[in-house]
């Protein structure tokens, strides 16, 4: 049931996207996993496109919210405004509270606008005035940055980073992806024309099963040695915190889901690592100077945990 729901959406995203088969399924392990993403990529590599379509295909509410430096938290949640002609206070909710929210170019508003999600990302709700608003399932947030232009940008907080469950590259496409790319784009948008393909009640029905998706003693303890193994690494000085463990937890349990399978393996933790725990861990300076990055500090230290050989 759940791979078939995962196959629908991929094969209907696939209209929109050319390639990125890895990506769409991160996507869709975000979506399962009640999680958020964050896309971190050059412009014009098609974040917006590829968060309209998995949107599209989930048949959820979709707002995208541009953020600037001139942009207010109140413009993100909404705010009570005094209608003169009832004479009373109403609410008008802001962009957070649709299903699928796109916050395009997050790092450019400032910290105070930015924390205005961190309520919404963690408990799905949103306290305005006093009142607390429920947000509404599915709940993802698909957040933008560009990773190189860094004038006039705000960088997010460790804090805010740790709300994301996985950071994903888009990257350029291939000479032949991109041949496809101009040939299916050349008289109109796919996307205009993209129709559902299952409905947000039948999401939060897979949801609750993927949670029921068994994890052994095993693949469960392989899962919490590579978080402690960051907290003990010579080239980390932040490891990762006890968030992350459960979602590697998670997304392994999701992953596990779309393929088709109903327990959790070792290769499901190992390919999920890098994507759930480069943006929570921090190198140390020296470990930069020789051009290591986080991902590959984190490939590196899931290939020296010990993985379970009996599950």
């Amino acid at each position: 049931m759940i791979d078939e729901v995962a196959a629908r959406v991929r094969q209907n995203v696939k209209r929109v996207i050319v390639g990125k088969d890895d990506v769409i399924d991160l996507m869709m392990v975000a979506v399962l996993s009640e999680g958020h993403i964050l896309l971190e990529d050059v412009p014009g590599t098609g974040k917006t496109t590829l968060a309209k379509a998995v949107a599209a295909s989930l048949g959820c509410t979709f707002r995208r919210i541009q953020f600037t430096p001139d942009l207010l938290p109140s413009d993100v949640t909404g705010i009570n405004y005094f209608n003169q002609k009832t004479q009373t206070f109403e609410f008008r909710p802001g962009p957070i509270l649709s299903q699928v929210v796109l916050a395009d170019e997050i790092n450019r508003a400032t910290p105070r606008t930015q924390s205005a999600l961190l309520e919404g990302m963690q408990e799905r709700q949103m306290t305005i005035d006093g009142e607390t608003h429920r947000l509404p399932r599915p709940f993802l947030v698909l957040a933008t940055q560009n990773p190189i232009e860094l004038e006039g940008t705000f960088p997010l907080p460790e804090a805010q980073l740790d709300r994301f469950l996985m950071r994903v590259a888009l990257g350029y496409p291939s000479e032949e992806e991109e041949n496809h790319i101009l040939q299916r784009f050349r008289l109109d948008d796919p996307l205009d024309d993209l129709q559902p393909v299952t409905d947000p009640g039948t999401v939060t029905d897979l949801i609750r099963q993927v949670r029921e998706i068994h994890v052994a003693e095993a693949v469960q303890n392989y899962v919490v040695s590579v978080i402690r193994s960051t907290r003990i690494h010579d080239e980390i000085d932040l490891g990762a915190s006890p968030r992350a463990a459960l979602a590697l937890y998670r997304t392994a349990q999701a992953r596990a889901a779309i393929n088709g399978q109903d327990y959790v393996l070792p290769d499901d933790v190992k390919f999920l690592a890098p994507y759930v725990l480069t943006h929570r861990i921090q190198i140390n300076p020296q470990t930069r100077l020789r051009g290591r990055r986080p991902e590959d500090v984190v490939i590196d230290l899931v290939d020296t945990v010990p993985v379970p050989v009996e599950y």
